[in-house]
């Protein structure tokens, strides 16, 4: 069950490592201390590999990318790899750059990534060549209707089977797929598209999922998923009338921290496929 991956987290308080963008630093550490889990931001060469070190999980984002910070994400992936730690990649705005669709294929290349989280856009680019993304918004042309699920489905379990890792395609409906299982999960509210850094807060999350349930990467990814989803519900049906997009990120993380295992077994709303 989903929720017991929720439990775990809460119960093992791992510690993740996130090299993720300054945008959004400090609602992804926000986010894992909702969790239970708790957090290091560090990016500097000199020191990755030793915080790696220390840590269950390193979360590598790529969206606010420099020529800097790559070698370091490439020293910590290795190193993370090395002490069998799961590493989760967010490959933020992937195809929109020559610079960054050459360092995205760096990192795979170089890393033996356990999770990839990104929207259809992105995973076209890592798998197809494909270089039309619209910043760090899937196309319209790429989102993942009812219509053409089956379609999408196909193409998750075959971006996890060429990038040797779960894919997580995250949009208006979630794909959560390994080679041969894909979770759909419709969780979330499109207001969450309004709230800059739920994608990277999912992508922190989910290094947090897979570190507290070792051996059980599909099924812990899809519950840091519908966890972030269930959480857009549950904050959205707090709002008050004044409300604004500011308040729904702060009700996304509290709902997020008092989220149980019951409450996301209940709340979930998946089918494997």
């Amino acid at each position: 069950m989903l929720g017991t991956c929720l439990e775990n987290v809460r119960r093992g308080a791992p510690l993740i490592h996130c090299i993720t963008n300054y945008v959004t630093v400090n609602d992804v550490a926000n986010i894992l201390l909702a969790c239970g889990a708790s957090p290091i931001m560090a990016d500097d060469i000199q020191e990755v590999e030793d915080v790696t070190a220390l840590c269950a999980g390193l979360n590598i984002n790529i969206g606010t990318l420099n020529q800097r910070t790559v070698p370091a994400m490439v020293a910590a992936g290795k190193k993370a790899a090395a002490m069998g730690h799961p590493v989760v990649l967010d490959p933020v705005g992937a195809g929109a750059s020559p610079m960054r669709t050459q360092s995205v294929r760096r990192l795979l290349h170089e890393i033996p990534f356990s999770v990839i989280r990104g929207n259809v856009s992105e995973f076209k680019a890592l798998t197809a060549g494909a270089d039309t993304t619209r910043g760090v918004d899937a196309q319209l042309t790429d989102a993942v209707t009812e219509s053409g699920l089956d379609a999408a489905v196909a193409f998750a379990k075959s971006a996890a089977a060429q990038l040797g890792a779960v894919a997580a395609i995250t949009g208006a409906i979630d794909l959560v797929a390994d080679r041969n299982t894909c979770y759909v999960i419709r969780n979330g509210r499109s207001e969450m598209g309004l709230v800059t850094g739920t994608g990277c807060q999912l992508s922190g999350l989910t290094a947090a999922f897979l570190a507290a349930n070792p051996g059980n990467t599909l099924e812990a990814a899809a519950a840091a998923v519908a966890s972030m989803g269930l959480a857009g519900e549950i904050g959205w049906a707090n709002m008050a009338p004044t409300d604004g997009s500011a308040t729904y990120r702060n009700r996304i993380i509290d709902a997020i921290y008092h989220l149980d295992g019951s409450t996301l077994d209940k709340g979930a709303n998946y089918e494997l496929k």
